[in-house]
């Protein structure tokens, strides 16, 4: 265990590779498929939208984490040594869970306890993990590395292309009207979240203009570093190839990821696009 700890949650999307490489402890959301009650990180990508997408299956629900569990995680990584800890929560308008990691957090006032809401979803709490991984290498305190992860929050930005509207709908995110619109139009909606909250980013008619548009508007600024997301979206690789290219980034700064349970109720299959940590203004 590092001397600074590094905590996520579940809504991260992060691969147990990727933590297991990054060092960082995930608390799980839950996930419902009706009655039933699933950890989220017992429940691989491919077995969700499998799950999710089976005939008549039911949408499945999220629920945050809870104060208990964040507070069994870091009192474990005190336990196997850190002196302080660094968590990056999902955005706390899009979930309960921030609030959790902040009642933990007041639960041991006595110990270094820096909660950071990453006002985003997804590889995007993953981005900024990396750049307090790579600070907490570089031999910075705690102090410093929450301070300059939380001045990178502003530099995050999420692009994701959705097949329809019917999960944000189904889901409460937007209502019955504004998902019939886009049903009638057959747009292929973009969306975005701004200020913690899922807005729509632009709409185009076809999936091919989508794709196009979300290549524009991830290249749009000089990029730091980059996820693309896909809830089992075909030809994801090749656009994952395109879009590293278009930034002009090395593959080392690029994670292609699936988008999990936590957030892939709302998205829905063959949904795609991508978090980007743009260089700082």
């Amino acid at each position: 265990m590092h001397r600074v700890a590094l905590v996520t949650d579940s809504a991260s999307d992060i691969t147990p590779q990727l933590a297991q490489a990054l060092d960082v402890t995930v608390v799980s959301l839950l996930v419902y498929f009706g009655d039933e009650e699933l950890r989220a990180v017992d429940l691989p990508p491919d077995q969700f939208w499998a799950r999710m997408t089976a005939p008549g299956a039911p949408l499945p629900r999220t629920a945050a984490c809870s104060p208990a569990d964040f507070q069994a995680a870091f009192e474990a990584c005190f336990e196997q040594g850190a002196e302080a800890i660094i968590c990056v929560t999902v955005g706390g308008k899009l979930s309960a869970t921030l609030k959790s990691a902040q009642i933990a957090a007041e639960q041991l006032k006595d110990r270094e306890i820096h909660v950071i809401d990453s006002d985003c979803a997804s590889m995007g709490q993953v981005l900024l993990l990396q750049v307090a991984a790579g600070l907490r290498v570089a031999g910075e305190p705690a102090a410093a590395i929450a301070a300059r992860v939380q001045e990178r929050v502003v530099d995050l930005k999420f692009y994701v292309a959705l097949e329809t509207l019917e999960y944000l709908r189904r889901g409460g995110r937007i209502t019955t009207a504004q998902a019939a619109i886009g049903s009638v139009l057959s747009v292929k909606p973009i969306i975005s979240i701004e200020d913690g909250v899922v807005v729509q980013a632009d709409r185009v008619r076809t999936r091919s203009k989508a794709r196009e548009r979300l290549l524009e508007l991830i290249t749009s600024r000089p990029l730091d570093r980059l996820a693309v997301l896909h809830g089992m979206a075909p030809d994801i690789e090749a656009f994952a190839a395109e879009l590293t290219a278009r930034a002009g980034l090395e593959p080392d700064r690029v994670t292609v990821a699936a988008i999990g349970p936590s957030i892939g109720p709302h998205v829905g299959p063959g949904s795609y696009g991508a978090v980007c940590l743009y260089r700082p203004a």
